[in-house]
């Protein structure tokens, strides 16, 4: 039996449209990890708990912990967050 290819939904054109990454339409959260000193996240909902070796932030449907050494909320907007110090470890859950 052969399946149709799946046609791309609206968001998916809109983004085509504006050259943007889809996720960013959705907002799906999204996580970036640049070596393991600095995270950015978008479209997150809130932090949940904030320490220097622990940080759980809530992103709608499931819970991010970030955990190291020296972790600190350097910058957060109601879209975006930017955590800084020694990330060991990211768990989503």
């Amino acid at each position: 039996m052969d399946k149709k290819p799946r046609r791309a939904g609206f968001l998916e054109k809109t983004a085509e449209l504006f050259d943007l990454p889809a996720d960013a339409l959705a907002g799906v959260p999204r996580l970036e990890l640049t070596g393991d000193g600095e995270l950015r996240m978008e479209n997150h909902k809130g932090i949940l708990a904030y320490g220097s070796e622990e940080i759980h932030i809530s992103a709608g449907s499931f819970l991010v912990k970030i955990s190291g050494q020296g972790l600190e909320l350097r910058a957060m907007t109601g879209l975006e967050l930017l955590i800084t110090g020694k990330i060991e470890h990211i768990q989503l859950t």
